[in-house]
């Protein structure tokens, strides 16, 4: 039901913006909105999503619905492409939409039990099964395509390793319990440690530039390649980690990011109320005024 304190519905207000769009991509539109394509709007796409996640991170109630609308817009974009072109409009992007739901919550539009959340996922994932068994009928398919398949490659490494590692787990390959993530984490870290035994001197960074990860080395290519492996290694089982506690790594990483931007914005502060800038400061120093914005954004407010 529409908003009683609103004075238009929310089917007017969509179809009003599906107009817009089409007014903005016209002849007599917006001379950068017609220039777009599904290509050149990509970036903007991955920008708004990301902007979304900020808004409920920070619980900015007021300025989630703007980023949503911004995330709306995408949508409407990609749409009015797709009819200028013959491939699709809104209106098939919302039939298809409706029909999944509908189709993928038996347990409410139809007679399935689902009493737990598992229940829906198993249910979920097999029907899923049977749609992509379907398609791959139809499309005359000979060789049968991987569950991994319809993960892409596209998207953030975090959310990309999160999704294969969900996927593979559905089928019975994954660890255990945590006790198990928690060894092989050690195991890829003394693996990590041991490439950087090999080459110590690539390490030793100058006075001043080692505070909290600042450090820059010049690594030798061999050594280089074999440290991203293990990094990657080592990432990818943090990954699993987090995914076996029920957190979202990429969000963790998001607040690491910005708990780090706070801190160091103090200590950009302090220094300027000092009036020495930090490049001038030494390591000690540098890592005295890091633990003073820790402190401070552990004091109670």
């Amino acid at each position: 039901m529409p908003d009683k304190t609103s004075s238009t519905t929310t089917g007017s207000q969509f179809e009003r913006a599906v107009e817009i769009m089409a007014r903005l991509r016209g002849p007599d539109g917006c001379p950068w909105d017609r220039e777009q394509t599904f290509d050149t709007i990509k970036p903007y796409t991955v920008e708004e999503t990301y902007e979304v996640l900020e808004a409920i991170d920070k619980r900015d109630w007021q300025e989630l619905p703007a980023e949503l609308g911004d995330l709306l817009l995408q949508v409407l974009f990609y749409s009015q492409m797709g009819k200028e072109e013959g491939h699709f409009s809104i209106d098939e992007v919302l039939e298809r939409l409706n029909t999944k739901l509908i189709s993928r919550h038996p347990h409410v539009f139809g007679n399935v039990q689902a009493e737990t959340s598992s229940d829906v996922l198993r249910n979920w994932e097999a029907l899923k099964a049977l749609e992509n068994k379907d398609k791959a009928e139809n499309a005359d398919s000979r060789e049968p395509k991987s569950i991994l398949a319809k993960v892409s490659s596209s998207m953030p490494a975090l959310i990309e390793a999160g999704k294969l590692s969900s996927k593979a787990a559905r089928v019975g390959f994954d660890w255990r319990n945590i006790a198990d993530l928690m060894e092989k984490l050690r195991e890829e870290t003394r693996e990590l440690e041991q490439e950087i035994e090999r080459y110590p001197a690539a390490f030793t960074s100058s006075p001043g530039q080692g505070v909290a990860g600042s450090g820059v080395a010049q690594v030798p290519e061999e050594l280089r390649h074999r440290l991203e492996n293990e990094l990657g290694d080592l990432f990818f089982v943090l990954v699993n980690l987090a995914r076996h506690l029920s957190l979202d790594s990429e969000s963790a990483l998001k607040k690491a990011n910005r708990k780090f931007r706070l801190r160091f914005e103090e200590m950009e502060n302090t220094s300027r109320n000092m009036g020495r800038p930090l490049e001038q400061m030494s390591a000690d120093e540098l890592e005295s005024l890091w633990g003073q914005a820790k402190q401070k954004e552990l004091s109670p407010k």
